[in-house]
C-alpha cells in the first residue's frame, strides 16, 4: 500500500492528473439485509476481525507508538459517525439528481 500510495502521490505531484487507488477489503456482513453470508464460516470472519482488521491494526499502532491517545481516537470515531449520519439524512431528504449528472466529475487517466 505504501508503495502504491507513494507512486500515486508522485504521479499527481508531477501534474499527470488524479489517481484512484482500488483497495480490497473484507466485508464482515452479507451484501444486504437479505444476505445471511453463510458462504463464510464464523471462524473465518472471527479470524479476520481478530488478526487482520486494518482499522484495529492502525488504532493499536497509533496508541502503542504514542501518536494518539485512546480518548482522542474515540472522539474522532464519534465525529465520523455523526458526519455519516448527517450525510445519510441529507441523502434521504434530497431529491434524486437528474440523469444528466450521471457522468459528472468522472475522469479516466490512460497510461
Amino acid at each position: 500500500m505504501r508503495k502504491a500510495g507513494l507512486a500515486a502521490v508522485a504521479h499527481v505531484r508531477a501534474g499527470k492528473g488524479p489517481v484512484i487507488l482500488d483497495m480490497n477489503t473484507y466485508r464482515y456482513r452479507g451484501h444486504s439485509m437479505s444476505d445471511p453470508a453463510q458462504y463464510r464460516s464464523k471462524e473465518e470472519v472471527a479470524d479476520v476481525k481478530e488478526h487482520h482488521d486494518a482499522i484495529d491494526y492502525v488504532r493499536s499502532f497509533l496508541i502503542k507508538n504514542k501518536y494518539a491517545k485512546e480518548e482522542r481516537l474515540k472522539e474522532i470515531e464519534k465525529q465520523i459517525k455523526d458526519e455519516i449520519s448527517a450525510a445519510a439524512e441529507f441523502s434521504k431528504n434530497s431529491p434524486e439528481p437528474d440523469a444528466s449528472e450521471l457522468y459528472t466529475d468522472i475522469y479516466r487517466v490512460e497510461e
